[in-house]
């Protein structure tokens, strides 16, 4: 079998084995939920309740404050008990609805339409969007904006993103072996809702046994089909994706997958479309890994949008050693948070827990000009460079250097024998630059 993939790149130990093999677990509703504003790119969710109502699991509670934004709602039944700040996964404080529960999970109405495939894309899109979903590999794109694409950039292909390249991560992955069907109707209705001819499942080569399942579901229709992608990060990246699968470049500078013809989706974000359309199911819940070395039961757990971290790990039976440091995310481009008290968010597809041996902090160093930072960019950039520009305040010289092309993979910083924070300098380059060109003195 041939396994395809793109320029530069690294390859971390995937330390997959602590949750690979567990299968996915519902967790029990939790006694109350954090639901945020912000658990997407755009405008924040709009609060239409107030402290004291009463909501149900299903319930709207916030809506969409423009094209690119989503709405919000309840994941448990019970009463409003705050809207104030709270913890997010990136780790810093932002509003967010606090439900109590009333021990009932009392939902909406749903529906069971089995005619679904035959709506309309506009009346597809119309679910997606009153469904509140955006992309659940990370990113947290309003779904239905990319379902949109210019009218004068035709969409020929959908690839599905099923590489899960993170370290450690293994959500998608158990997806995609206890849901494929569901992903299959997914990307189906996706093609139809951007009238594609060519569905794209990209998975990388340490799933062979997904791999062969989603072969299978896709034997039958012509229009699909799995791409097996090599084992290397970020592999899951969209760019570097849609040139493994399909050998078409987007351009940097802004460019979109629209500019070539593909839209990208991730599975589990397929898997809440499916249930959108079919259901009219809101997305209030999605599969988490809880992992790392010292959580005594690793698992990939199913849990409610907004439940607390916390009980993630109890659910886990708790850790074997004092953590070093809790991750939001992956390990080379999640976040580092305090403590546990954030909530599992729609773009939360894991929890790592490090030990102190770890989490080690190294020292920063001087530039050595190896370039193996240079090597390994999967976006062609020098980031030494445009650390050092930052460092310097050249905002102007860094950003014709690229700067905003990066795509905060860390490869650059992973093999960095300096130790640079080479992400943490452009990211900080990032939003000087755009001040400044908010506020032009």
């Amino acid at each position: 079998m041939s396994y395809k993939s793109f320029p530069g790149g690294v390859h971390p130990r995937d330390h997959k084995q602590f949750s690979a093999a567990a299968p996915v677990e519902e967790i029990p509703h939790p006694a109350r939920v954090v639901i945020h504003l912000s658990q997407h790119i755009g405008s924040p969710s709009t609060p239409i309740v107030k402290v004291g109502d009463e909501v149900k699991t299903g319930q709207l509670i916030a809506e969409a404050s423009g094209f690119v934004s989503i709405p919000q709602h309840a994941s448990i039944s019970g009463k409003i008990s705050k809207i104030d700040r709270f913890y997010h996964p990136t780790g810093i404080k932002q509003v967010a609805i606090e439900i109590t529960s009333d021990d009932k999970d009392e939902w909406v109405q749903l529906v069971d339409e089995a005619d679904f495939m035959n709506l309309s894309p506009s009346e597809m899109k119309e679910r997606v969007a009153a469904a509140g979903i955006c992309g659940m590999g990370g990113a947290g794109f309003p779904t239905v904006v990319k379902l949109s694409p210019p009218e004068d950039k035709p969409i020929d292909t959908v690839i599905l993103n099923g590489v899960e390249c993170e370290p450690y991560l293994t959500a998608d992955y158990r997806l995609m072996l206890e849901r494929g069907e569901d992903i299959i109707q997914g990307l189906k209705l996706i093609m139809k809702m951007v009238n594609a001819r060519r569905g794209v499942i990209g998975i990388e080569a340490n799933k062979p046994d997904a791999i062969e399942l989603m072969q299978g579901l896709c034997a039958n229709d012509p229009a699909l089909e799995v791409v097996p992608l090599k084992l290397k990060y970020p592999q899951g990246a969209e760019k570097q994706l849609i040139y493994a699968a399909t050998k078409r470049k987007v351009p940097n500078a802004g460019g979109l997958p629209s500019a070539v013809g593909v839209v990208v989706q991730n599975v589990a974000t397929a898997v809440a479309i499916y249930e959108a359309i079919r259901y009219r199911k809101p997305l209030i819940e999605r599969v988490i890994s809880v992992t790392g070395r010292i959580v005594k039961n690793p698992k990939n757990l199913k849990a409610r949008i907004g439940t607390p971290y916390s009980e993630l790990v109890d659910f886990c039976g708790g850790l074997t050693e004092p953590a070093g440091k809790y991750i939001s995310g992956g390990p080379m481009m999640g976040f580092a948070i305090p403590n546990l008290e954030a909530p599992v968010a729609k773009g939360s597809s894991g929890l790592v827990v490090f030990d102190t041996r770890e989490a080690h902090d190294l020292e920063e160093k001087d530039c050595l000009r190896c370039a193996r930072c240079v090597d390994v960019c999967p976006m062609d950039l020098m980031p030494s460079l445009l650390a050092m520009n930052v460092k310097a305040k050249k905002l102007e010289m860094a950003a014709r250097l690229g700067l905003n092309d990066c795509i905060k993979c860390g490869s650059c910083a992973y093999v960095c024998p300096a130790h640079i924070r080479l992400v943490q300098w452009i990211e900080t380059g990032k939003v000087r630059w755009a001040e400044a060109q908010r506020n032009p003195k």
